[in-house]
């Protein structure tokens, strides 16, 4: 008998390392889901951040802006605008295009 409840005992006794040893894992990951957890939440919000701040770097007044004052772009008028044309007896060549519609 006393064979059989030491062998019980040691079987409780790892069962219960083994309970614990689990719980711990458990409460582990749970602590490390919530970290993640937390980390996308803040990328997700800086993320937005960054979208609106981009929209509001790309409107057309601010790009014709830095054009004016950093390249010193001036906008196409009639004035100052060249036009190419073609010499005298220069053809054009038109491609047909092949079957499938592609040229």
């Amino acid at each position: 008998m006393t064979r059989l409840s030491i062998v019980l005992l040691i079987a409780v006794l790892a069962s219960a390392f083994y309970l614990v040893h689990t719980q711990y894992e458990s409460r582990r990951l749970f602590t490390a889901l919530e970290k993640a957890t937390a980390e996308a939440h803040r990328l997700d919000v800086e993320h937005d951040r960054l979208q609106v701040e981009k929209r509001g770097q790309a409107t057309p007044l601010r790009v014709e802006k830095l054009a004016r004052d950093k390249l010193q772009m001036k906008a196409a008028t009639p004035a100052i605008t060249q036009y190419v044309a073609m010499p005298d007896g220069a053809a054009t060549t038109a491609v047909a295009p092949q079957e499938g519609g592609r040229p």
